[in-house]
């Protein structure tokens, strides 16, 4: 079996729905894909919180070591981690009941993709949450 993303109607629909983003690997550098991202979606009027072990701060918000760490489960995860982290994240997802998650340009993982589909996660891959908020919904 193939991983498929959702259409891009369905990604629209997820990304007005979604209001907290838990943003794995989410850098303090200004100059780093991550922060960009983050910093755009908190324009568009969501709630960042970092994860990131070693960080105290980002964008403003208190950065967490990781999700197990967060007071309240976000509406997304978005991660910015290499492939091989991946199915680690897939875990704790599934484990904490998380219901979506969103790998980032070049962070691909079909099969642990496939499993968190599986276990009834929406998972986007190998797109950008920034460029799909631009480009699908508002058009």
């Amino acid at each position: 079996m193939n991983f498929a993303n959702p259409s891009p109607e369905d990604i629209c629909k997820l990304l007005r729905e979604v209001h907290s983003v838990a943003v794995v690997g989410l850098s303090p550098n200004t100059a780093r894909p991550s922060f960009r991202v983050a910093q755009a979606l908190q324009s568009f009027g969501h709630r960042i919180i970092p994860v990131r072990p070693l960080v105290t701060e980002v964008l403003g918000e208190k950065a967490y070591p990781d999700l197990e760490s967060l007071p309240e489960l976000p509406d997304i995860v978005d991660v910015f981690r290499a492939p091989e982290h991946v199915p680690a994240i897939v875990d704790s997802c599934i484990e904490l009941g998380i219901k979506r998650l969103w790998l980032q340009d070049g962070v691909v993982h079909e099969e642990a993709a496939l499993r968190a589909q599986q276990a009834g996660i929406i998972v986007v891959m190998d797109r950008c949450m920034f460029r799909d908020h631009t480009q699908l919904c508002n058009p």
